[in-house]
Formats: structure tokens, C-alpha cells, sequence
């Protein structure tokens, strides 16, 4: 994962054209949520991948082209799904609020 910066994270090696990147943050009210898991699952529910989130709350994924569903699991938190559509060549930014 890369460093976090003011508006979210940076790109920095990630070559953006030829990736579908969905990248964002975990928050609960304003705050960011640190050791929170975000889950990549498929359309068709299928487990892809998982991250724990930064300090910071950021977590990203690669993905292919389609819908995804973000599956977000935080202590003292109800789980949160959140679907997303990701195309190689555009970052999806999305912002959980537990």
C-alpha cells in the first residue's frame, strides 16, 4: 500500500491506464477506523481478496473489470457491503462509513 497523503492515496508506481484500481477509506463519523478489514468479493459473492486498512484507514485492490462488492469488517461495527464498478484504466475512489 502506499503512503498516505491529504485527499487519499497517491498512485505513485501504480501505472493507472493499465490497472482497474479501487482504492479509498474506512471511516466511522469523521474519524479514519485503523485494523478495520475491507474484502474484495465478486459478482457473484465469491471471496477475492483482503486488506486490513492503514492507520489512516486507506485500503486498495486491483481488480478486473465488473462490479465488485467492498465487505467491511471493523470491530464494534456492523459489516457494511458496498458495490463498486472498476474499469482498467480509472481508480475507483470510495469512502465506507460504518
Amino acid at each position: 500500500m502506499c503512503g498516505a497523503k491529504v485527499g487519499g492515496l497517491g498512485l505513485g508506481d501504480v501505472v493507472a491506464a493499465k490497472e482497474a484500481v479501487i482504492q479509498g477509506q474506512v471511516v466511522k463519523g469523521e474519524e479514519p477506523v485503523g485494523n478495520a478489514y475491507v474484502r474484495l468479493l465478486d459478482s457473484t459473492g465469491e471471496f477475492t481478496a483482503e486488506v486490513p486498512t492503514s492507520a489512516t484507514g486507506h485500503f486498495r485492490f486491483f481488480a478486473g473489470n465488473g462490479q465488485w462488492t467492498l465487505r467491511t469488517l471493523a470491530p464494534g461495527a456492523e459489516t457494511v457491503d458496498r458495490t463498486v464498478a472498476a474499469q482498467v484504466g480509472e481508480v475507483a475512489e470510495v469512502t465506507i462509513s460504518l
